[in-house]
């Protein structure tokens, strides 16, 4: 931001820059967290920091900032090891809503462009890794200003992010479906959800080796271990859809972090989302979300 000459920045300048920038910094906490409420948490912080600094002596405001939002979202992953330690079963990243129906300031800027199935691959990279992909991968940032902000030299960082980026695509569907038909598998689900599709006929989409992974952190029931195969699996839905309370439940497809994904509630009480990765016109993950306190950001 130019000042002209003699002006000495006053607290409207600091948030025009902020405001100019906060979509990126909210993305780059929640792609390194996971979690909603501790990636806003961490976009105050930098704001708090952010109103301190001369702006005179700033050269690049978006650097600047990621740096401080990236070293405190890494302090923040520190801190809550012993909370992540403890959490019973597996952990998920906390989805978004992003239709149009939803905040759309938080909607936008923090997960349209980052998919719930990347969000799970990144969470088993180290904190250093998943910094380093994000900031170069996602944001572009260039080598000598990632370095500076992970206190690491330029070749430390580059084989952070070679070995994150190649952990990443070896993760990713070889063949990718397309958005009608990531949404066509959903619906498919949301009808045995429903009774209106047999759980025979969801064989020939479920790959041989699809893992379910539930996540309900000792909140509602759910498989403290991931699922794995087609006949584990199918076991497993039919054992969760047969339950009484199961029958009391309204099932619909909302877009969560940028895709399709089946949510079902009942009444205004969100019981679970679920999202599904897909390769070659068959269902290779089934990740389900049910702790309510995970719910945060999802619209009905």
């Amino acid at each position: 931001m130019a000042s002209s000459p003699g002006a000495v920045a006053g607290p409207d300048d600091h948030a025009e820059v902020f405001e100019q920038h906060r979509g990126t910094l909210l993305g780059a906490a929640y792609q390194v967290l996971g979690t909603v409420q501790d990636s806003e948490d961490v976009a105050q912080e930098t704001w708090l920091r952010w109103q301190g600094v001369d702006l005179e002596t700033v050269r690049d405001p978006r650097a600047f900032l990621l740096t401080i939002v990236t070293r405190t979202a890494l302090n923040t992953v520190r801190a809550r090891t012993r909370r992540r330690e403890e959490y019973l079963g597996p952990w998920l990243p906390e989805p978004v809503s992003t239709d149009s129906a939803s905040d759309p300031g938080r909607a936008t800027e923090m997960a349209d462009d980052v998919s719930l199935a990347l969000l799970v691959v990144l969470e088993s990279l180290s904190p250093l890794e998943r910094a380093a992909f994000v900031l170069r991968e996602v944001f572009g940032s260039p080598y000598s200003e990632v370095s500076a902000t992970l206190d690491r030299s330029e070749a430390s960082v580059r084989q952070l992010v070679s070995r994150a980026r190649t952990h990443v695509r070896g993760q990713a569907p070889r063949r990718p479906v397309d958005a009608d038909a990531h949404r066509e598998l959903t619906e498919m689900f949301r009808g045995a959800a429903q009774g209106e599709v047999s759980l025979e006929e969801m064989i020939s989409v479920l790959a041989p080796d699809v893992v379910l992974t539930t996540d309900a952190g000792g909140r509602a029931k759910a498989a403290r271990r991931p699922v794995r195969g087609t006949d584990n699996v199918l076991r497993f839905i039919a054992g969760v859809l047969a339950k009484p309370e199961m029958s009391m439940l309204s099932w619909h497809i909302g877009e969560v972090n940028g895709r399709p994904a089946l949510i079902s509630h009942e009444g205004d009480r969100i019981d679970s989302v679920v999202w599904l990765e897909a390769d070659a016109g068959r269902v290779t993950r089934i990740d389900m979300i049910r702790n309510p306190d995970k719910f945060g950001a999802v619209r009905l």
